[in-house]
């Protein structure tokens, strides 16, 4: 195919604006011109012409180089490989068009031989939306992903090219992000103190009126109340995008994924603690949690479900309490799945909060389908349950919603997890006792489970968990006598000079210290002296021989 180098002269008549081309009187000069090249392309499929062109070399020796580049580039595709003709020479005309930079031609042929793009102006933008719309997940997932990459990933990187994003560009990204948490801190503190300061100002009276309006418009300008972006957040928009960058991989799009090296802050999970007498002591006090998960004592369970007797969802609260379902599984209980009289039911749905919709979902994990072992007491409070629900059935006639679900409204329709949270609010507050969240009486059932006794396996199955390293490390507390009895038995088993000698020396001081109370009492027959007379005395001693 046809290709050559070129000089062009750029100057304009200034009368007409047309380039003057060969009648330049300047065209001769050295340095005048600057040199262009023009290659053909592989025609269209459908027999149309294409070339790549381009100019502005400073000489014919750098113009030529780059005709050498573009024919090694054709040069990659085979004779009897038609469709990667067709690749690099899209490729180059895509080139062309965009005025970019000729790709290397090893990287070219990998990427051919590869299977690979060839034209690697794909955005990040361009690939998460392509990668969202593929993705086959719970919406509740999907709504996650969505959020990150529509709040954070696009408008800070979706402008860069996929295959030059680098692990410098995603530091910088979250260093934005930190950066603007501080900037949102200060907002929010600024406009907290403009309200305390408005709430000061009386009422009555136009000049306070008149003040109290000037104060609510500067208010009205301030940036809204936002929350921040925490570590939590900020390590699953990293999880987001690395998720997105290893399916590019797998397409064979990019090779290197910048977002599994990437560092950022970690997450430091809360570890539970149990409301001991001193933390409630001091929440009395103070009224903060020494922890954002707390866990009742076995005594602090028993009183909030003594106080919760007569609730209506008295039966779910006894088995999140007691069993360790999550909100959602229990929520979302059928009865086709409660086996009273196996003493057992099977975890197979749950019921997931899409912001304030609800869904039903499958169990959060591979792991969350599985069979639950029912105590006696438990049993008893279902069945109860399941009676009280059959008089709601016949209460409400042809109006009862039919869903099959363990627990339901009053007319059997679900329940919303958002509004079974708030109602267990509400009961730990009437109940006088230290708060906890709802899913803290979950963790209450792990670590009454781990007290008891349980082997962390079993715990972990009935928790749900994938592993029981997740057992170990979320309950890390346990109740304080189990902690002190564990402390007990450990120190007995190591033998101490120091201890025995102490108890040598504790004996010796009780035996010293009973001889003296014996020496004191008389003979040691444990009675007191009496104060004896002379007279008395000289009464009852013998007579001289």
């Amino acid at each position: 195919m046809k290709g050559s180098t070129y000089r062009r002269c750029s100057c304009r008549d200034p009368k007409t604006g047309k380039e003057l081309g060969t009648s330049c009187p300047k065209r001769n000069s050295r340095n005048h011109c600057t040199y262009s090249i023009r290659q053909e392309l592989p025609s269209r499929e459908d027999g149309s012409r294409r070339s790549l062109a381009r100019g502005g070399y400073g000489s014919l020796k750098a113009a030529q180089a780059d005709l050498d580049h573009v024919r090694a580039l054709l040069g990659l595709a085979e004779s009897d490989d038609p469709e990667g003709t067709e690749l690099i020479a899209e490729m180059l005309a895509e080139v062309s068009r965009e005025r970019s930079p000729l790709p290397e031609v090893e990287e070219t042929r990998r990427r051919l031989n590869a299977g690979q793009d060839l034209i690697g102006s794909l955005t990040v933008t361009e690939w998460l939306d392509r990668w969202l719309a593929g993705k086959r997940i719970r919406k509740s997932g999907l709504n996650r992903y969505e959020t990150d990459i529509r709040v954070h990933l696009k408008p800070r990187i979706g402008s860069r090219r996929l295959d030059r994003l680098r692990v410098s560009h995603l530091s910088e990204m979250f260093t934005d992000i930190r950066d603007a948490n501080a900037q949102i801190l200060e907002d929010n503190a600024q406009r907290r103190a403009a309200i305390d300061e408005m709430a000061t100002v009386p009422w009555k009276g136009v000049e306070n009126r008149a003040r109290r309006k000037a104060m609510k418009a500067a208010i009205d300008e301030m940036p809204p109340f936002r929350r921040i972006t925490g570590p939590a957040t900020r390590q699953h928009v990293k999880a987001t995008l690395r998720a997105s960058l290893n399916d590019a991989i797998g397409q064979q799009i990019i090779t290197f994924n910048p977002a599994t090296h990437v560092e950022i802050d970690p997450v430091r999970k809360p570890k539970a603690l149990v409301w001991t007498d001193e933390r409630v002591t001091k929440w009395e006090q103070t009224g903060e949690k020494p922890s954002p998960v707390m866990v009742w004592t076995p005594q602090q369970t028993g009183a909030f479900l003594d106080f919760v007797a007569e609730d209506r969802l008295y039966a779910m609260w006894h088995l999140i309490a007691f069993r360790g379902l999550r909100r959602g599984e229990a929520c979302g209980q059928p009865w086709s799945e409660t086996n009273l009289d196996t003493h057992s039911l099977t975890v197979s749905s749950q019921l997931v909060q899409d912001g304030w919709g609800i869904e039903a979902s499958d169990p959060k994990t591979d792991s969350g389908y599985r069979v639950v072992a029912l105590d006696d007491d438990t049993v008893d409070v279902l069945k109860r349950y399941r009676e009280r629900q059959g008089q709601d059935r016949k209460k409400w006639g042809t109006a009862w919603v039919e869903t099959g679900h363990v627990f339901t409204q009053e007319d059997g329709s679900w329940l919303h997890p958002g509004k079974v949270t708030d109602l267990f609010e509400r009961l730990v507050a009437a109940s006088g006792l230290p708060p906890i969240r709802l899913h803290d009486l979950r963790h209450g059932a792990a670590t009454l489970m781990l007290a008891a006794g349980i082997d962390i396996k079993i715990v972990s199955d009935t928790l749900g968990h994938s592993d029981t390293r997740i057992t170990r490390d979320v309950y890390q507390s346990v109740l304080p006598h189990v902690g002190k009895n564990a402390a007990e038995a450990t120190a007995k088993l190591v033998p101490l000079q120091r201890k025995t000698e102490e108890k040598k020396a504790a004996r010796k001081a009780a035996k010293s210290a009973k001889k003296a109370k014996a020496t004191n009492t008389g003979k040691g027959n444990g009675k007191p002296k009496r104060n004896v007379s002379p007279q008395a005395k000289a009464k009852h001693q013998k007579p001289e021989k």
